[in-house]
């Protein structure tokens, strides 16, 4: 099945008319010269025309094929003008079927159109042998990897001029190898062995070619994609993924910058847990940015069996403007059959947001109490203020935002190669 060889130069083939000896119907030879089989698009039957008198094969009585490319249309694929001259169709052992049209063009030779409704790829048989490199096949540098190592393909129908005696019931063995965009077929037999490299084709170039209808877009369910389709989810997915990135490095650096806390003032007082109420006053707190975080942390270090709730009001000396904030320190501890356990956290931190310029005081409000009381109820609390604060939740949040576009098209790129792979024997 290799292509006859053309030498450079070489006049064009002429297009020969022809009758057919089974129905009496006017052929015509788009390949003169070339074509040596030739199945009448009129009765389907299968003639030699490399016999002068045009020698009928076999006679099929099956009515011809509608064609998605009608036989002699003609379209341009990779700036070249070609015409469709033959069909088959074929399968594997009469499962999976698939369309090829062979198409021609006087000055570059022969192409194959392949289709099985899901994309077309246009294939150029090889005049030399792919080499094998690490279980990989290597045609000009680039690497092919196995997807079907073991596979056969028979004719199931023919139409139209071929450059090899072709007949239904046809039978090779085939292989494929493949890598984005691109597929490495090889077909053989007891007598010949065939390479063809085969690139798939933009839907929106075949339209414009033969006006074929557009093949369905991949989607999580549907029909497996083919085994050298590249995953459409790919590019937009590296994309999404290194804005992901950036966006991730720059909100690092927006919070390391703007996040942590300074001109930090602490003050101390005692809460006697045993009799409830305590309050206090502290300041002055300054604050010397237009707006800004504040951090109160709270530290109650001999805490022990006994709860804090802290009700803070930081008030502007001048405007007498209050921002109001709550906070709790609670620890308990004991001995439960011989194990010892803990619980609570003896310190509290409170953030605010967007506090004006100015001079505050702090007033506190703290409601202690102690659980299983035994001993004093006085209990030291150290109170921090600090201008600035580093809200991580908000920055986790944030980056949540960032990663979830990326995630979700890695998500269906990983679906698609793994629905791609699926169809594979390797």
């Amino acid at each position: 099945m290799e292509e006859p060889p053309r030498e450079a130069g070489a006049p064009a083939a002429a297009i020969k008319a022809l009758v057919c000896p089974s129905c009496g119907g006017t052929i015509e030879l788009r390949a003169a010269g070339y074509t040596v089989t030739f199945a009448c698009v009129h009765c389907s039957s299968l003639l030699d025309v490399s016999n002068p008198d045009v020698r009928l094969i076999q006679r099929y009585e099956k009515k011809k094929r509608e064609l998605e490319i009608p036989l002699g249309t003609r379209g341009t694929l990779k700036g070249v003008d070609w015409e469709a001259i033959g069909y088959l169709r074929r399968s594997e052992n009469g499962t999976y079927p698939w369309e090829e049209y062979l198409l021609f063009n006087p000055y570059h030779g022969y192409r194959w159109l392949v289709t099985d409704g899901r994309g077309w790829t246009l294939g150029t048989m090889l005049t030399t042998t792919p080499r094998i490199e690490m279980g990989e096949m290597v045609v000009a540098a680039e690497r092919y990897a196995p997807f079907f190592r073991h596979g056969s393909a028979q004719v199931d129908y023919v139409l139209g001029e071929f450059y090899w005696r072709v007949a239904a019931g046809e039978y090779v063995e085939t292989a494929d190898y493949v890598r984005p965009g691109w597929m490495l077929s090889f077909e053989g037999n007891e007598t010949e062995r065939n390479w063809t490299l085969g690139e798939l084709l933009d839907p929106a170039e075949m339209v414009a070619a033969f006006c074929v209808q557009p093949p369905p877009e991949w989607y999580p369910g549907g029909p497996p994609p083919l085994a050298h389709q590249p995953s459409p989810f790919a590019r937009t997915a590296r994309v999404a993924l290194k804005l992901a990135l950036a966006g991730f490095a720059a909100l690092f650096l927006i919070f390391l910058m703007f996040g942590g806390t300074n001109r930090r003032q602490s003050f101390e007082f005692a809460v006697d847990t045993a009799s409830g109420a305590s309050s206090a006053t502290v300041g002055p707190v300054v604050f010397d940015r237009p707006y800004q975080a504040v951090t109160i942390r709270a530290r109650a270090p001999m805490l022990e069996n006994a709860w804090i709730d802290l009700d803070y009001a930081l008030v502007n000396r001048k405007t007498q403007e209050s921002f109001e904030a709550y906070a709790a320190a609670e620890r308990y501890s004991g001995n439960d059959g011989g194990e010892s356990w803990t619980e609570g956290d003896r310190g509290a931190t409170t953030k605010l947001a967007m506090v004006p310029r100015g001079t505050y005081d702090l007033v506190v409000d703290a409601n202690g109490q102690k659980w299983n009381f035994d001993g004093s109820g006085v209990v030291a609390l150290t109170i921090t203020v600090a201008q600035g604060a580093s809200f991580w939740s908000n920055f986790f949040v944030a980056l949540l935002l960032l990663l979830l576009p990326a995630v979700f098209l890695i998500r269906r790129h990983l679906r698609f190669e793994a629905a791609r792979r699926a169809e594979g024997d390797d």
